[in-house]
């Protein structure tokens, strides 16, 4: 009975993504039929002008300037460790405090005058109000700690596909386009010392965004990438396969997000459409086929995994990817595109494209020729301490009262008591509280209680895991 109900779901499943496909299939030449055209309305007819009656005296009316959108501000700081920042920041379109993670570039604290490109990450259809799902599902902050790009990780917009809705829905008014394009850069090139060098990526949801945004701001991103995401939104039933999955993500109403499938606003929105504006960014696309690979489990069906629902959806992605890129070919918009010749809708694909696709991402990012280049510094090639850190990531640099260097896995200084070790969550304490604290005076040390902490010229740093990290 067992293998009849596997088998079943496994005969829907592939029964769904012959759907999918057949659905996207039609519209492999989809309908891109311009709008009707307004009906021509005649004109009124004129009055005869009166010559005996004087003609009005001209007035000049001047129309009050617009006021400037409010700007965006921070409310909130929090850091997880020395290069990961949480920032929460308040949007005036949506009303409401977004939280968005910064993992920081290599040389932020080895060189604090220099500015650093941007990489903005979008999340997957299910993401969480609390953190990106990068941070829990890859190894985002490891892969990038040797890279000078400063990682922009919004947080939260389940179902939203980081766009304007035209209602607000389950209580939430997203207007993502205008957060990310309009109110979240002069936070990030004022306070984090980020440049207009920007790129976009994302997974699912997330990949049809980065396009979706790319094409809708063209110049904005010199990179974007797709990794797994439906890259047409209009043609033929794909507003009801929308609409069936924002339910399914949430119990989200797509008539809220475009309006009908009739709307313009799904053509607007649609990276198929809106493809020619693409011209001049730098573009990658991928996906798998559905196809049980190295990381699915296989189902009881040959080529078939047990992640169900993620078959059919990887199925529409490869459609809707290569109907993309065909577009793009056909427009003479160069683009990378990589079809993998196995593989499900599952994070540990998306961690295998992300490290991919950087070697393009930092060419388009102006980050081509940047490599690690340091040893250990002088005043710490002989501390014991070295040989656990990983391996530097910059050479060693002036501080306050010091020097230090920054490793794979925490930053070490001098201080008086010799060179001390400062890392994870204490280490991200320690980064606004340096001035008030001084050099560290010890390692970090585990009390009797299992309290964690590092002492420091003029007080020390805790921590615990109900309690996290605090000042002393």
């Amino acid at each position: 009975m067992k293998i009849w109900t596997k088998a079943a779901k496994a005969r829907r499943t592939a029964a769904c993504a012959a759907v999918a496909f057949s659905l996207v299939a039609t519209g492999a030449s989809p309908a891109l039929a311009d709008p009707a055209p307004k009906p021509q309305q005649s004109e009124p007819a004129k009055p005869k002008a009166d010559k005996n009656k004087p003609a009005p005296a001209a007035t000049s009316k001047k129309s009050a300037p617009a006021k400037p959108a409010p700007a965006a501000t921070v409310t909130k700081t929090f850091w997880y460790s020395a290069h990961r920042v949480a920032v929460w920041v308040h949007s005036p379109a949506m009303n409401t405090d977004i939280q968005v993670q910064i993992l920081l570039a290599r040389d932020w604290f080895s060189n604090p005058s220099a500015k650093f490109p941007q990489l903005t990450m979008l999340d997957g259809l299910r993401a969480q109000d609390d953190q990106s799902g990068w941070m829990i599902n890859t190894n985002i902050e490891q892969f990038y700690s040797d890279k000078n790009v400063n990682v922009i990780l919004p947080v939260g917009g389940e179902s939203s596909f980081y766009t304007n809705w035209k209602e607000p829905d389950r209580g939430k008014n997203y207007q993502w386009e205008t957060f990310l394009i309009h109110e979240l850069p002069s936070i990030l090139e004022k306070d984090w010392r980020s440049t207009d060098v920007r790129g976009i990526e994302g997974l699912s949801m997330g990949g049809s965004a980065a396009m979706m945004l790319a094409a809708r701001n063209p110049g904005f991103y010199k990179f974007a990438a797709s990794f797994s995401g439906i890259l047409q939104l209009s043609s033929y039933g794909m507003p009801q396969a929308i609409q069936f999955a924002l339910r399914d993500g949430g119990g989200y109403d797509s008539m809220k997000m475009f309006g009908p499938p009739s709307d313009p606003a799904w053509k607007e929105h649609d990276p198929y459409v809106l493809a020619k504006k693409l011209r001049g960014t730098s573009l990658y696309i991928s996906s798998g086929n559905g196809v049980v690979g190295p990381y699915d489990k296989p189902s009881d069906i040959p080529m078939l995994a047990t992640n169900y629902s993620g078959v059919g959806l990887e199925v529409l992605s490869r459609v809707t990817s290569q109907q993309f890129a065909a577009r793009l070919n056909k427009l003479g918009i160069p683009g990378q595109a990589v079809y993998r010749p196995s593989g499900t809708h599952t994070w540990p694909y998306w961690q295998f494209e992300m490290t991919q696709a950087w070697p393009q991402a930092a060419g388009a990012l102006g980050l081509g020729n940047d490599k690690v280049a340091c040893k250990v510094g002088g005043a710490f090639v002989k501390a014991p301490q070295v040989k656990d850190l990983g391996g530097c990531l910059t050479p060693e640099y002036a501080v306050p009262g010091g020097r230090a260097q920054d490793f794979r896995n925490g930053r070490i200084f001098t201080g008086p008591k010799g060179p001390k070790v400062v890392g994870g969550a204490i280490g991200g304490a320690y980064v606004s509280a340096f001035d008030r604290l001084g050099l560290p005076t010890s390692d970090e040390k585990t009390g009797r209680d299992g309290v964690k902490y590092n002492t420091f010229e003029r007080g020390k740093i805790t921590w615990t895991p109900q309690g996290g990290a605090k000042v002393e």
